[in-house]
């Protein structure tokens, strides 16, 4: 991304039409550009209700003029944004006029860097952004909310000032070590490097809720053909969005269907049937469907409850599934199967209440766990790191030897901390986080 010394523009809106559309600037060419397409100096954080003027005069909407000026705005510089009619036309002709002022097309997420670079937020508050504007249920937004808010952040920032403590307190070790004060011997440090670890704990827990919440579970539908697959997925979904017939080898693609479960976001893939087949149009989804298993996070392999044997069928190693019997409104309790997880029946609602306890289970997801912040696997892996480091410290301080190891791995700790706010260098990782926001962000 180009450097905050120019003026970025973008509508702030989503794409279709709307009652309302936004097209946001930032930079130093904003009471310049706020002036000729008003025509009029703005009051700083004041609503004002007039039309916006093409080049010649012309009105092109009329609306609503907010100027936030530096550094009091979401990026610490002047910001202008006009809010007019939602049309994509006349937010294209708006967003062109200003463009024609002197500002340029802001890139994906620049808007959020700049907020970044000017100190407005952190690291894991502009992540937050983009996953309050991308979360799948209620408990990811809150989650999300509580992110951006640097509730998280706060957390992070309390563990680091614990950990310069203890790395305070070893250094005095080091730098009395000649004289008769054994610090290493007070039982409060290792009682402090304890509930340290104790705190690790807590907050990867509410992390690891958060990450969840944002990832959701990825499941893949697999079976035979006319073992009930496509009529589960319509059952779990509450749509009719898969063929269903009598038909063996119907369903030929993929199918996806995303449903939330107890505010777990769960990413069905329906499949073709497994088997063997001369025609290369199942063939090919048969193909899809071996591809889809391998990359799942867990398969539920459907077998019907009254097939006089039940098919086996060999998935690649490491992929984890839960062998599940369908259609046992069709079949007597006494004759279902025992080699099995899961019974249930789609047409009558029978075990569904426990298939989808079940899918909620493997995902780890406990939405009685409060307070959990929206995360990414860079947060679980960076508080992961602190938390070993942390580790390796007391088990040195337990041995009452080598407090110069001791502090450098506090120090370690602290420094993965920092990857997660951003206050460590992290210059490798704002091009990849940035550019998957959108446009106005």
């Amino acid at each position: 991304m180009s450097g905050a010394g120019d003026t970025i523009a973008a509508v702030a809106t989503g794409s279709g039409r709307a009652g309302i559309g936004i097209v946001r600037v930032s930079g130093p060419a904003v009471p310049s550009i706020a002036r000729a397409i008003v025509g009029q100096a703005l009051p700083a954080r004041e609503a004002s209700y007039l039309p916006f003027r093409d080049a010649d005069g012309s009105p092109l909407d009329i609306g609503i003029a907010l100027r936030f000026v530096a550094p009091h705005s979401f990026t610490g510089e002047d910001v202008l944004e006009l809010q007019g009619h939602g049309g994509a036309v006349v937010l294209d002709l708006l967003l062109a006029r200003v463009l024609s002022l002197g500002a340029r097309a802001a890139q994906p997420g620049e808007f959020s860097q700049r907020a970044f670079l000017n100190d407005k937020i952190d690291l894991a508050q502009a992540e937050a952004v983009a996953d309050l504007v991308e979360s799948g249920s209620r408990g990811a937004a809150r989650a999300a909310v509580r992110s951006l808010s640097g509730e998280f952040s706060a957390d992070v920032e309390q563990i680091v000032d614990e950990l310069d403590a203890l790395r305070a307190w070893l250094e005095a070790a080091l730098d009395f070590s000649e004289e008769d004060i054994d610090f290493l011997a007070e039982p409060d440090l290792a009682r402090r490097t304890r509930e340290l670890i104790d705190r690790f704990d807590c907050l990867l827990a509410k992390a690891g809720q958060g990450q969840r919440l944002r990832d959701g579970l990825t499941v893949v539908l697999a079976g035979v053909p006319n073992v009930g697959k496509s009529t589960l997925l319509n059952a779990l979904a509450g749509v009719d969005s898969a063929i269903v017939t009598d038909i063996a080898g119907t369903t030929r693609d993929l199918l996806h269907e995303h449903v939330v479960i107890d505010d777990l976001p769960v990413h069905l893939i329906d499949t073709a049937g497994l088997r063997e087949t001369d025609d290369p149009v199942e063939r090919e989804g048969v193909a899809r469907a071996e591809r889809a298993v391998a990359s799942a996070d867990h398969v539920l392999v459907l077998l019907d409850a009254n097939a006089p044997e039940l098919p086996t069928m060999t998935l690649p190693e490491g992929v984890p599934q839960s062998r599940v019997l369908t259609r046992i409104d069709l079949c007597p309790e006494s004759r279902l199967p025992a080699d099995r997880d899961l019974a249930v029946s789609a047409l009558t609602g029978e075990g569904m209440d426990d298939l989808r306890a079940h899918l909620v289970a493997l995902a780890g997801h406990d939405s009685s766990l409060e307070g959990s912040y929206m995360a990414r696997r860079r947060h679980l892996d960076a508080l992961k790191q602190a938390r070993a480091a942390t580790t390796a410290a007391l088990a040195r301080l337990s041995e009452g030897r080598m407090p110069e190891l001791a502090a450098e791995e506090l120090r370690q700790a602290r420094q993965s901390l920092e990857q997660i706010t951003g206050r460590h260098d992290v210059d490798d990782l704002l091009g990849q986080i940035f550019t998957s926001f959108c446009v106005g962000k």
